[in-house]
């Protein structure tokens, strides 16, 4: 999905005082450099060259306003953890990192390695109504301290073919009720109704899955902390998607890239993605080009004729919305001052330069000033998305489609957050035990079976976390 997915997770917790191992350079460079207070280290995980050069710009001009230099280190997705530990332990952490995931942010505080003060300071500086309550709320301690600040996200979404909806006389798919009927009436003619992830080791099949959860009442875990997967609501939501899967879904393990080859090929009704489909949809990356039919002659033809869906429901739940928020953490060593001025700098001045690295998967979460509440959505939808070729998705797209993104930043939930458990929510992204789950029951098994099956697996996680 080309979206960020750093974990700080389990093996980070349990390792924190033992790792030895070198820093993200040879030269140790990787930490922050506390002697002269005019110099930080940021660590990003946006590590495309292109981005990164991008980035150590900003950071130039950063210099040039405020006389601190900011040393940009780039630190690859799979090699995050070892680097967190190993510079844990040396006592070389960088003073900032960029685009962290809220499992990494409960992770860090919990091993207290985080600033929790600073944020709340930049937070209020900045204005607290000018950002996203949800995306607040993710970045917040159960007790609702700030321990991070959200920078932007991306959303979970279901696209829809609008043309072929209106041909059927059906209704936008936005309950579980209306998705089950059009993948029925659309699967006819050797097409499906949706393409739906199935593969077991697949994070995607999660996030396909949680997002129908959280809009049907299906909660990981319950105020107590208790693992409830096999809950009323969760059981029917496995029952849902099982019916999706095997009955108007394409055959066989599906994943990121068949579900939207199948997509794009207008072979499906639907698709669950996340909004960095949008890029590609609109025919502006070579290496993933709408192939229908229809788009021989009009490469938009599939753009023009899709529809979003933000919030879904269930009979067992209300509206909701799964979206990934990640923002900038300040570390409990970091050179405070400058870190504030830095990411307050990034959430201003070069707010819309960041956010313009990817438009369609940075979906900003601070809307605008107090001056100006719409000023960074305005300015986020005339951005240029796109590799090959550019164009702002408001060139591409209706503003029924873009108000639906924007919008999903306050809606966005996740399961474990509120109840206090990201360091779980971190461990089974690790193991993927709903995943595993699903690819059992739809291979044979019952929604039951998944239900209880996906509960012990994430309950042992749970204990193996305690220890």
């Amino acid at each position: 999905m080309r979206a960020r997915s750093i974990v700080v997770a389990t093996a980070l917790v349990a390792s924190l005082a033992a790792c030895t191992t070198s820093g993200p350079d040879a030269n140790g460079d990787g930490g922050g450099d506390k002697g002269d207070g005019k110099t930080i280290t940021m660590w990003t995980t946006e590590d495309v060259q292109d981005r990164v050069e991008a980035m150590k710009k900003i950071a130039a001009k950063f210099g040039e306003a405020k006389g601190i230099k900011v040393n940009v280190v780039a630190v690859a997705e799979d090699q995050f953890d070892q680097v967190m530990t190993s510079a844990a332990a040396e006592g070389k952490l960088p003073d900032v990192i960029a685009a962290l995931q809220p499992e990494g942010v409960q992770s860090l505080a919990v091993n207290e390695l985080l600033d929790t003060t600073t944020p709340g300071e930049i937070v209020n500086d900045l204005g607290a109504g000018t950002f996203s309550p949800a995306a607040l709320k993710l970045t917040q301690s159960p007790e609702g301290k700030q321990l991070s600040v959200p920078s932007d996200a991306w959303a979970q979404l279901l696209f829809y073919r609008k043309d072929l909806f209106a041909k059927a006389g059906l209704p936008a798919p936005d309950t579980l009720d209306k998705i089950t009927a059009a993948a029925q009436k659309l699967t006819t003619g050797g097409n499906t109704g949706i393409a739906l992830s199935t593969t077991p080791g697949d994070s995607f099949t999660h996030q396909s899955f949680e997002y129908f959860a959280l809009g049907n009442g299906c909660q990981l875990v319950d105020a107590s902390g208790k693992v409830t997967l096999d809950s009323p609501q969760c059981v029917n939501t496995f029952r849902f998607y099982n019916d999706l899967a095997t009955k108007y879904s394409v055959k066989g393990n599906q994943d990121v890239d068949t579900t939207r080859a199948n997509y794009f090929a207008g072979k499906t009704g639907m698709v669950v993605w996340s909004s960095f489909l949008l890029d590609e949809l609109a025919g502006l990356r070579k290496d993933a080009l709408p192939t229908c039919p229809e788009c021989k002659k009009d490469p938009s033809y599939l753009a023009k004729n899709t529809g979003v869906i933000g919030p879904v429901s269930g009979p067992d739940g209300q509206p909701a919305q799964f979206g990934q928020v990640v923002s900038w953490a300040i570390t409990r060593d970091a050179n405070k001052s400058a870190a504030k001025q830095f990411v307050e700098y990034m959430m201003s001045d070069a707010y819309t330069d960041w956010l313009g690295f990817a438009p369609e998967g940075k979906v900003p979460t601070r809307k605008g000033t107090t001056d100006d509440p719409q000023k960074y959505l305005k300015a986020w939808s005339g951005l240029s998305a796109g590799v090959d070729k550019k164009a702002p998705l408001s060139s591409v797209y209706s503003p029924d489609v873009i108000k639906t993104i924007e919008a999903g930043a306050d809606k966005f939930d996740r399961w474990g957050f509120a109840q206090g458990k990201g360091a779980l929510v971190g461990a089974t992204q690790g193991e993927l035990p709903v995943p595993k789950a699903i690819n059992d029951m739809v291979n044979g098994g019952t929604p039951e079976q998944a239900a209880k099956k996906a509960t012990e697996a994430v309950r042992d996680i749970d204990k193996s976390i305690e220890k």
